[in-house]
């Protein structure tokens, strides 16, 4: 019975692999281009990930790709938010000045 719980867990491929796929997805949203430093910690939390893996230390594996995928996720959730944002302001910007401008050319004084 003590043998059983010895053993080593088995990889969790699952959770590298969604790690690298939110990695993937934040890559291809150019969440890099914003430079976002939770982009650079899910890099580096699954690199840690990997070497846990082959250090055969499969809890904390599990958790650092949990965590990895977790950062990139919010890296991309804030670039996307971000953008929203911009595209927001910039609507306000747009309908202020065509506010200004029908203003102007109706005569009415703001």
């Amino acid at each position: 019975m003590l043998a059983a719980c010895a053993t080593t867990p088995p990889a969790p491929t699952l959770a590298l692999s969604s790690a690298k796929q939110a990695i993937a997805v934040a890559d291809q949203t150019r969440v890099a281009d914003t430079a976002t430093p939770e982009l650079s910690e899910a890099r580096d939390k699954l690199a840690a990930a990997e070497t846990a893996v082959q250090d055969k230390r499969m809890v904390e594996a599990k958790r650092l790709a949990l965590e990895s995928r977790a950062d990139a996720e919010l890296a991309s959730a804030r670039t996307s938010a971000s953008r929203e944002q911009a595209v927001n302001s910039e609507m306000i910007r747009s309908t202020e000045t065509l506010s200004e401008e029908l203003q102007r050319n109706s005569g009415v004084k703001p």
